[in-house]
């Protein structure tokens, strides 16, 4: 299955053109470091882009402070990783290991010419992508470590968050000898949950806003600061949107309230997305979209919450965060999707998180080791969950209120489903009850025809039906339908764009406008569709 990058350790090393070399010594300076110099610690800002032509640099463990990986950075070969597009933070500890002469690149200046210059971009962009991978593949010398993430749901929180964003982290257990030395190394108690960021933070009270801010994720805006487009929802709709408006010249932001990649960022397999035979997973899938945006100057910010949007005099819009910034933009567009709907079951809040979850990541199969995984819904989404928690689980079962699979599944999927002894659909069955004390234990399963229940023992029910749109914040500024979706084109009598809203200037994609098909594909499609008409209205 495709990833988010290469194998590191299988490339084929490409220098960079004498002609790149050339125009990074025209935009730069060279700069000369003894040995034993740190080049970058965690959390500091990646502020430049450094490329050794003498000398050798290493990555260091901010847990141990020796040698991490036993491959350096030497002459011809640059530092860097993915988090240079957006202007994060450095992930780990980069020191020189003897005398090293550089020449350093200011970001703004080495993101022009990473523009100017596309067949640069490339070898560098490649580089960083398999680096990311590299550090997701190895985890121990993360700098964010989580210690309990099995018994804290905060801590899950994070993990999720994490995971969700391809952000590279180690999980110890609780109690466990890596976590005791940990605790040590920061002068913590062993054995209370935890979250650290490096040796020398301990994040208190952690929450994924946090943790965003030491990553450099979480953007901070001048008051009031001016966009040509505000693109709200960062799924698939949202970051194709970003893509196009980044390779058209305009300014553009996304917001993303929990993880790059939305709902479809939760599918742990993807077959039927052109270009990727083997499949790829949908936060692997849309981190490339991210990756693509940010090429071309997209900004993201996350995890950041739209909670007011109004309209100026001017006919520009001002939307409003949930931390109480504002930002101000030309034209919006709405791709915050849907989410799934939260059954009305006694005690469903206090099992969310512990027990019962949204998402089929390779975070929750790990919860699903030694159990019986239940899987409410008919759709693609669960079919895939099925599919994918069948390796981890016991046994995986499905519950579908129809008859059959036939009208919301994919045919190859249902196939598949069917044919796995693994995995049992009951048709015309759901849940009635949970049980439980800090954690799902079991649960009630009630026929909808005879009305007859059993009990199923089980610490893992994942929720993957129905679909309600995320619309709330758009304050009554466009037309929605019954259900809560955005009425789009003809529907709002506009044949200019099948888009565009009641409203001018707001557009919206994906599966948040009514009428549209509930695919990545389509949504992509939209994302990148709509952007000509956007242009067209902020360059009016």
């Amino acid at each position: 299955m495709e990833t988010i990058g290469g194998d590191l350790s299988q490339m084929q090393r490409t220098p960079l053109a004498a002609a790149h070399v050339e125009a990074l010594r025209a935009a730069g300076e060279v700069t000369t470091y003894p040995a034993g110099t740190f080049l970058a610690r965690p959390g500091e800002p990646i502020d430049r882009f450094v490329y050794v032509e003498e000398g050798e640099i290493e990555v260091v463990n901010p847990y141990t402070n020796e040698r991490h990986f036993p491959s350096t950075i030497g002459p011809t070969q640059f530092m860097g990783e993915i988090a240079f597009l957006n202007g994060g933070a450095w992930s780990l500890p980069m020191r020189t290991v003897r005398d090293t002469r550089a020449i350093e690149v200011p970001r703004e200046a080495m993101l022009t010419l990473m523009s100017q210059i596309p067949e640069m971009s490339d070898i560098i962009i490649t580089v960083f992508s398999a680096r990311r991978r590299r550090l997701l593949d190895d985890r121990d010398g993360s700098t964010l470590r989580l210690v309990g993430e099995d018994e804290d749901r905060d801590v899950r929180r994070i993990a999720e968050f994490a995971s969700r964003n391809r952000i590279p982290y180690s999980s110890l257990p609780l109690r466990s000898p890596e976590a005791e030395a940990t605790a040590q190394s920061c002068s913590i108690a062993p054995d209370v949950p935890a979250v650290i960021f490096g040796r020398d933070v301990v994040v208190s009270d952690p929450t994924p806003d946090k943790v965003a801010r030491l990553l450099g994720l979480n953007l901070d805006f001048r008051n009031d600061e001016k966009f040509d487009l505000l693109i709200v929802g960062g799924g698939p709709a949202g970051v194709a949107a970003g893509v196009y408006a980044g390779a058209e010249g305009l300014c553009a932001l996304v917001v993303e309230d929990v993880a790059i990649g939305g709902q479809a960022g939760t599918s742990s397999r993807i077959e039927n997305y052109m270009g990727f035979p083997t499949g790829i997973s949908g936060a692997d899938l849309v981190w490339r979209g991210e990756v693509q945006a940010m090429k071309f100057g997209t900004r993201f910010a996350m995890p950041r919450r739209v909670v007011l949007l109004e309209r100026l005099e001017d006919e520009s819009f001002c939307a409003t965060f949930d931390n109480g910034q504002r930002v101000r933009a030309k034209a919006v567009v709405v791709a915050t999707g849907v989410q799934y709907r939260r059954l009305p079951l006694d005690r469903l809040a206090d099992f969310e998180g512990a027990g019962i979850y949204y998402a089929a990541t390779d975070m929750e199969a790990r919860y699903c080791k030694g159990t019986e995984a239940v899987i409410i819904g008919g759709g693609n989404s669960a079919g895939q969950a099925a599919m994918f928690l069948s390796r981890s689980a016991r046994s995986v079962r499905v519950l579908v209120r129809g008859s059959s699979l036939a009208a919301s599944m994919s045919s190859y999927l249902s196939s598949r489903l069917e044919a796995d002894p693994r995995i049992t659909i009951e048709y015309g069955a759901e849940v009635s009850a949970l049980h439980g004390a800090d954690h799902l234990e079991a649960l009630i399963i009630r026929d909808t025809k005879t009305g007859a229940s059993r009990t199923v023992d089980t610490r893992a029910l994942f929720i993957m039906v129905g679909a309600a749109p995320n619309t709330e914040w758009l304050s009554g500024l466009v037309k929605l339908d019954d259900k809560g979706f955005v009425i789009t084109g003809s529907g709002v009598g506009s044949a200019a764009s099948p888009f565009a809203t009641s409203l001018p200037g707001i557009f919206a994609v994906g599966d948040v406008r009514a009428g549209s098909v509930k695919r990545v594909a389509s949504s992509v499609g939209e994302g990148s569709v709509v952007i000509s008409k956007v242009w067209e209205h902020v360059n009016r």
